[in-house]
């Protein structure tokens, strides 16, 4: 029966200084046990107590980490309409260029440059909607419009440079097209096809126009060009010829003095010549021609209404 029982000794300072208990290993048994279960209970307490706050941390972070989300969501869609409005002003920007371009404007349809079909509605399986389907929408819409965005600002950006290379081009043409009278002077003699010479007293061709005109008068180039030729020719006596590109060719003849060179880049408007008397002519006189695609035509044609020099 000993074996059934323990015996504990307890020494204290104290009187009396030893004590002796007798416990049945049955009773100590279940203590230890009751004790094992009380350590396992407050275990499991304090882990689950550790998961809660734990969750409720997550909980409280995910729920910060959503509002951080929607603000910056909320930021891209301000800056998304910012960009809508750029790109609106430069689309009516564009229609302005194109018109002085001479271009049709863009179709509003093909502007809109939308998307669509199979595709778009694969936003619905992506892993963010299963989380937060609010969000997701957010940014599937945000992506569709920056998508189109990036469209319409291509599609703007051919057009404005479309735009821009017709009237770069208009204009050097423009630039190069004679359109003034190249002298102040007086109009003595239109171009003609069968016209009787003044020295020759006989009926010839007269491919350009005279202008009569003190000598020493300034002769001035009609158009951008290049100086082809200056010198002497049989009945012009001493001229200038301007080569201005796209077919059109000027010869300004009869002059003084040249003031051009050879192979000199001249503006319209510029000095190249002075008015006199050389070759067969009457008096003081500018002969002016234009000639396109290497015939002669009336140089009244080109002529802008306001854009005589005197």
């Amino acid at each position: 029966m000993l074996r059934d029982k323990c015996t504990l000794i307890v020494i204290s300072g104290g009187h009396p200084g030893i004590r002796q208990y007798t416990v049945p290993v049955r009773v100590l048994r279940l203590c230890a046990g009751a004790v094992a279960v009380l350590l396992v209970l407050a275990a499991g307490l304090a882990v689950s107590v550790a998961s809660r706050e734990s969750q409720r941390l997550r909980a409280e972070r995910l729920e910060k980490e959503k509002g951080v989300l929607n603000v910056a969501l909320d930021e891209m869609r301000a800056r998304v309409e910012q960009v809508e409005g750029n790109l609106a002003e430069l689309s009516a920007k564009d229609n302005r260029y194109r018109m002085l371009a001479g271009l049709a404007s863009l179709d509003e349809d093909v502007l809109q440059a939308g998307i669509g079909g199979p595709g778009t509605d694969l936003w619905a399986a992506g892993d963010l909607v299963s989380l937060d389907p609010e969000a997701s929408a957010k940014v599937f819409a945000i992506s569709y419009d920056v998508n189109a965005l990036a469209r319409r600002a291509r599609l703007l950006s051919e057009s404005i440079s479309e735009a821009t290379d017709s009237m770069l081009a208009n204009r050097d043409r423009l630039e190069s097209t004679p359109s003034i009278f190249p002298a102040a002077g007086l109009l003595t003699s239109r171009y003609s096809h069968a016209r009787r010479h003044p020295i020759l007293h006989e009926a010839l061709p007269h491919e350009g126009i005279d202008i009569s005109a003190p000598e020493g008068t300034p002769i001035l180039a009609a158009a951008k060009g290049r100086v082809t030729f200056v010198g002497r020719r049989p009945g012009y006596g001493l001229m200038v010829e301007l080569n201005h590109g796209y077919g059109h060719v000027t010869r300004y003849a009869h002059a003084s003095r040249t003031l051009a060179r050879p192979g000199e880049i001249v503006e319209r408007g510029t000095p190249i010549a002075h008015v006199g008397r050389t070759g067969m002519a009457t008096g003081p006189n500018l002969h002016y021609e234009v000639l396109v695609g290497g015939r002669a035509v009336d140089p009244l044609q080109y002529v802008i209404t306001g854009a005589i020099p005197f």
